[in-house]
């Protein structure tokens, strides 16, 4: 089974541990909307290796992430019910890992490899 062109893996630096069952939203800027492409939940490693197609056209994208539904599955309280990562997508790179680190109160991403 190859990768799709964009993956994800959220850590949920306040535990420690991957944030497992994490829902994540893939979309594509079309114009003035965003169009949903694919959608999953992280696995317990806290990763989404098949999310979307194997390619991807050059464009803007995003991951939203529902982070309020994951805290709230453990009755911690959050800032942030949701994170959107919008970032651009070049067709000739051949992948995109993007990460989230996590916690109630602050995330922080970068691309990941």
């Amino acid at each position: 089974m190859s990768m799709s062109h964009v993956t994800t893996h959220v850590l949920d630096t306040g535990s420690g541990k991957p944030a497992a069952d994490v829902p994540v939203i893939l979309e594509a800027r079309d114009g003035g909307q965003w169009v949903r492409i694919a959608e999953g939940a992280t696995d317990a490693d806290g990763r989404i290796r098949q999310l979307g197609p194997e390619r991807l056209s050059s464009g803007t994208y995003r991951l939203v992430f529902d982070t309020g539904k994951y805290f709230a599955a453990s009755g911690t309280e959050t800032f942030f019910p949701e994170v959107t990562l919008t970032f651009g997508v070049a067709e000739s790179e051949a992948h995109y890992h993007v990460p989230l680190l996590l916690s109630p109160f602050a995330y922080s991403t970068y691309r990941g490899s």
